[in-house]
């Protein structure tokens, strides 16, 4: 008989502390155990309860959730789902969340009393079951971050390839380490699908533009894809690209979900591999689920090479194990050494760098 899996859910509204449990005990395999108001009393319970999994608030009195998670990464190191407030200033907090060692995080709805919650059920249950009985890393491995030159001054060039990167959970640290390192020259377009609601990936852009030479951008439909440019895909829309007379573009719309998820990696994939075939490198990286196989399958017929994340520097292995298990990936990449593999492969010098780079905890 399958353990249950032990919750404890923290937050300071009573009515969430209400919903929270009734939504996850939708769920057979997962009982929780207690509830907390603010962090000092979440601390008191998690000493008495042994919980499996945490959900955390970050807006609470007292001890907010960020005390209260490095509280509990330094003493328990219990895997962490936060429940994040859907505002810039929530976005800001749950990305200093991640980097300090939470799990994943879901976005609060904006109207709890209607089907919002109901919304994000499956997804907070698909979280913490993830959390729990994948490998818990407090921290994805990235040693050696260091700061980046200065920003390339030179205006846009032209691509000499598109890299097409489909990342979700352990995407935001992973994201930091890999871009961080990539030279200011760097002659290829990057555009990422991580999957992230509306609301953060604004934010999440800004953070990675911050400790990069390239520049990162949240993307918008018409945005030039160019050498050294990273364009970041709006949570709850879809990008493609198109190839023109005067330039290559990404294009966003509002088509239904593929795959569970809008942004999709898949969609992102397909339509890189019908325009830039053999020009284009697909990296699909850590995160639950499959979106992306398919879409890195297509990349691969249509000449690209094809990337996947190794196991052990991934937070959770789904969407690169989905692919590597069908054949899809033509190398299989640490997480370390990708930004070296993407260098090597656009035909640019790795520039050395020295001074250590701002982490999203010390922004």
């Amino acid at each position: 008989m399958t353990r249950m899996i032990r919750v404890l859910v923290v937050d300071d509204s009573a009515l969430m502390r209400k919903l929270i449990p009734q939504l996850l005990e939708r769920d057979n395999a997962i009982h929780v155990v207690g509830t907390a108001m603010d962090g000092a009393f979440a601390l008191k319970k998690i000493e008495e309860l042994k919980p499996d999994a945490i959900t955390l608030d970050l807006e609470m009195p007292r001890m907010d959730g960020i005390e209260t998670l490095r509280q509990i990464m330094r003493q328990q190191q219990v895997p962490v789902v936060v429940v994040s407030a859907h505002t810039r200033e929530g976005a800001s907090a749950t990305f200093k969340a991640l980097q300090m060692g939470a799990f994943d995080f879901v976005a609060k709805p904006e109207d709890v009393l209607a089907e919002g919650m109901s919304e994000i059920a499956t997804e907070l249950i698909a979280k913490i079951k993830a959390a729990v009985n994948g490998p818990f890393h407090p921290r994805p491995p990235a040693p050696g971050i260091i700061a980046p030159p200065p920003k390339r001054q030179a205006p846009f060039a032209p691509a000499s390839k598109i890299i097409a990167v489909g990342i979700s959970t352990g995407g935001p640290n992973s994201l930091e380490y890999m871009i961080g390192h990539l030279p200011s020259e760097f002659p290829a377009g990057v555009l990422i699908v991580q999957h992230m609601p509306a609301g953060f990936t604004e934010t999440f852009a800004r953070r990675l533009n911050e400790c990069s030479a390239l520049e990162v951008k949240e993307a918008q439909s018409g945005d030039l894809i160019a050498a050294g440019r990273v364009l970041v895909c709006p949570g709850d829309r879809h990008m493609r690209v198109r190839r023109l007379p005067l330039g290559d573009i990404v294009v966003l719309s509002d088509e239904v979900k593929v795959n569970g998820h809008r942004p999709s990696v898949d969609v992102l994939f397909n339509s890189v591999a019908q325009e830039f075939g053999a020009d284009a490198i697909g990296l699909l990286m850590t995160g639950m689920g499959e979106d992306g196989a398919e879409g890195l399958g297509a990349l691969k017929a249509a000449g690209a090479l094809t990337i996947a994340q190794d196991e052990a520097s991934s937070v959770v292995f789904g969407m690169p194990r989905a692919a590597i298990e069908r054949g899809y990936a033509a190398r299989v990449v640490p997480l370390e050494a990708l930004a070296n593999t993407l260098i090597v492969h656009c035909s640019v010098r790795a520039v050395p760098l020295k001074e250590p780079v701002r982490s999203f905890g010390q922004m």
